[in-house]
């Protein structure tokens, strides 16, 4: 009798060393995979934030852009959203970046900038500032948010299928976020306009005639 107690009181450490062991090899838990996707992924990004930001030359500082998105769509590809993978390499990483690429050569402005020189007075004493009230305010969101639970997630369960996140993502932007949507658009479209008349070059034949019209009258 002794022995058989014994025996049963050894046997749930030796289910709890089996458990622990799992949970080590990922079985049980969180796969390892997953976890080195996520920090590759996250490299990719915060390296290419990072070129974003210190690269002095803007073509590459856009090139640097698309490691970020292409993070961003391993993140989403991770998650099981792949129609959003798909649309960030589609849409960012190639038409997006191709315009600013565009815009950068169109401008005349793909070459190395001079540091010494400032394009806004005193902008070395606003940047610190700046990124602080930025850093506040995002810190401050993630905090907040950090203790809610996303309810309208499970109103989205009905849709069941091969294109079950296409339609939850279609009723979410024409529905709750409809009008995020089309002031996002709106200022696409501003943006647009600026570019053209930015980069438009002035015709010095008209512009000769109309001084030579405004001589003469």
């Amino acid at each position: 009798m002794e022995r058989r107690t014994r025996v049963r009181r050894t046997r749930p450490r030796a289910s709890a060393a089996r458990t622990r062991c799992n949970h080590q090899n990922g079985e049980g838990g969180t796969p390892v995979i997953e976890v080195i996707v996520f920090i590759a992924a996250s490299l990719m990004v915060i390296g290419g934030a990072l070129g974003v930001v210190l690269r002095s030359n803007p073509v590459h500082a856009a090139l640097s852009l698309v490691l970020t998105l292409f993070g961003v769509a391993v993140h989403f590809v991770s998650m099981e959203a792949h129609f959003l993978a798909a649309v960030q390499v589609i849409v960012y990483a190639g038409a997006i970046v191709v315009l600013f690429l565009f815009v950068i050569m169109l401008l005349g402005v793909d070459k190395v900038e001079d540091l010494r020189t400032e394009p806004m007075m005193r902008q070395r004493y606003l940047g610190p500032l700046v990124g602080v009230g930025v850093l506040g305010l995002v810190g401050t969101a993630v905090i907040v948010a950090r203790g809610r639970t996303i309810v309208q997630s499970v109103e989205g369960l009905d849709t069941v299928g091969h294109d079950a996140n296409v339609k939850q993502l279609a009723r979410s932007l024409f529905s709750d976020y409809v009008f995020a949507f089309e002031l996002t658009s709106v200022l696409l479209v501003i943006a647009v306009v600026g570019t053209v008349l930015l980069a438009r070059r002035p015709n010095k034949g008209l512009q000769a005639a109309r001084e030579k019209a405004g001589v003469n009258a």
